[in-house]
């Protein structure tokens, strides 16, 4: 995008440049963002098919206490996400 010159660029047109620029770096911004989140929900459902590397021979309390640490950490999110529980309107 070609910079317009403030001295002879009228000032409507330098503010919908700048509001153009910003919502451009705002959507790259946003879709790296959501990348890297689908990078990780991909890694935890590789985990999830993997049984968190649990052996059912191994399993203990201590793991039932990590699984659930997990599940209370994505709880919170998805009640932000669907506005469910505290973030229910």
């Amino acid at each position: 995008m070609t910079r317009l010159n403030p001295l002879t660029t009228p000032r409507h047109q330098l503010r919908a440049e700048k509001a153009a620029r910003s919502k451009e770096a705002a959507l790259n911004a946003f879709m790296g963002k959501k990348a890297e989140i689908d990078e990780m929900l991909a890694r935890l459902s590789s985990l999830s098919e993997e049984h968190f590397n649990a052996h059912p021979d191994e399993i203990n309390w201590g793991h039932f206490g990590t699984l659930e640490h997990y599940a209370s950490l994505l709880k919170r999110i998805t009640d932000s996400a669907f506005r469910e529980g505290e973030h229910a309107e």
